[in-house]
């Protein structure tokens, strides 16, 4: 099981990394979304369910999609 924490746990800092270094904000937010998805997953292993779903429903699911809808709504070309 802590194999599978460090890997999730490095997954979480390429995210991360990649999140602050893309070239196109749309890849930067699905970074970030895979980033909130990866840490709902520990949240889990955790044993905070709680904790995950509001995660999930908010990190996950509200905020790419208001970051995305944003985007579309600045008529940002990705850049």
């Amino acid at each position: 099981m802590t194999i599978v924490i460090i890997f999730v746990g490095i997954l979480m800092i390429i995210s991360a990394i990649y999140a602050v270094e893309a070239k196109k904000m749309l890849d930067s937010f699905i970074s970030l979304s895979l980033l909130s998805l990866l840490s709902v997953f520990l949240f889990v292993i955790m044993k905070a369910p709680d904790v995950a779903i509001t995660e999930a429903a908010v990190g996950a699911g509200l905020t790419t999609a208001v970051l995305i809808l944003a985007l579309q709504r600045v008529g940002g070309d990705g850049k």
